[in-house]
């Protein structure tokens, strides 16, 4: 772990333990606004569909965003145009493939699957040993949520969709780290926010001509600021104050705020299985990402 702590500013005295509280606290409001505002994005997805959804929303995060920070694009080398070009086709393959997950699957389960992605990358660092337990319990707890006591809910296409998310979620968390270190402030977030809208519009440009009511228009100017933009600038922030692996264990809360979210906005309750499967998948994540910083 010497290199993260070393791109994270060292350790954790003096100023350090500051940086390392905000980072948490930026942390959980990164949390709460993507598994809420996936929530609340549900009304949008059913009526225009994710792939709408998502380019409209990139859209006009990125445009928000490149007015507030005025990027100078002029001054930006190779590697940076790189990082950004890489870190916002990310995002747009994350984010289409994540609606269009929850568009057929409840939350919380979408949310649990997504985490097998980064949880897979963390345990082949960890080589092989009495660790490999943590994907296997991950694994279980997946097939825990997939079942709501009546019947299968894991629909196979949304299941794909919620993969392809998560193998998305693992390059984004690297390719952020890198971005946010390659620019200053937010501008890296900024460029990347453009690219990834460039690469939904294929995908979203069609239908996108029935959003543009006020009612619709005002739906989505909400939901883009609750994910991705208001999310992403605090991952930003935060992983420039906190080493990856705090960053990571942190984050895997999340699929339980995911069900929390899914029971709150969307009624869809939990079976105490289900429950159970979601704290085998926090549980997961959270060893994997601790035993690699034990390690480091």
């Amino acid at each position: 772990m010497a290199e993260q702590q070393t791109a994270t500013g060292g350790g954790l005295s003096g100023s350090g333990n500051a940086g390392l509280l905000t980072g948490i606290l930026l942390c959980f409001g990164s949390m709460s606004s993507i598994q809420f505002g996936s929530a609340f994005s549900a009304t949008a997805i059913d009526a225009y569909g994710p792939s709408t959804t998502t380019f409209l929303r990139l859209v006009m995060a990125a445009a928000i965003l490149a007015l507030i920070v005025r990027p100078p694009i002029r001054s930006y080398g190779r590697d940076q145009w790189k990082s950004a070009m890489l870190l916002g086709a990310t995002m747009a393959a994350m984010t289409l493939c994540f609606f269009a997950a929850i568009h057929r699957i409840p939350l919380g389960l979408a949310v649990a699957i997504e985490f097998l992605g980064p949880l897979a990358v963390a345990t082949w660092s960890l080589g092989t040993g009495w660790r490999l337990i943590w994907p296997g319990a991950a694994f279980v707890g997946v097939v825990l949520l997939s079942h709501d006591g009546a019947g299968w809910v894991g629909d196979p296409v949304g299941m794909l969709f919620a993969c392809g998310a998560g193998a998305g979620w693992g390059t984004y968390i690297i390719l952020m780290k890198k971005t946010g270190a390659a620019f200053k402030g937010l501008e890296g977030l900024s460029m990347s926010l453009v690219f990834a809208a460039i690469v939904a519009t294929p995908f979203g440009l069609p239908r996108a001509a029935e959003v543009l009511n006020p009612e619709g228009l005002g739906t989505m100017l909400g939901l883009a600021l609750l994910v991705p933009l208001i999310p992403y600038a605090l991952e930003m922030i935060a992983l420039r104050r906190m080493p990856t692996a705090a960053f990571g264990i942190l984050m895997s809360i999340e699929p339980a705020l995911g069900a929390l979210a899914g029971f709150l906005v969307l009624s869809q309750p939990m079976t105490p299985l289900q429950m159970l499967g979601t704290g085998l998948v926090v549980a997961a994540s959270a060893g994997v990402t601790s035993g690699g910083s034990s390690e480091a």
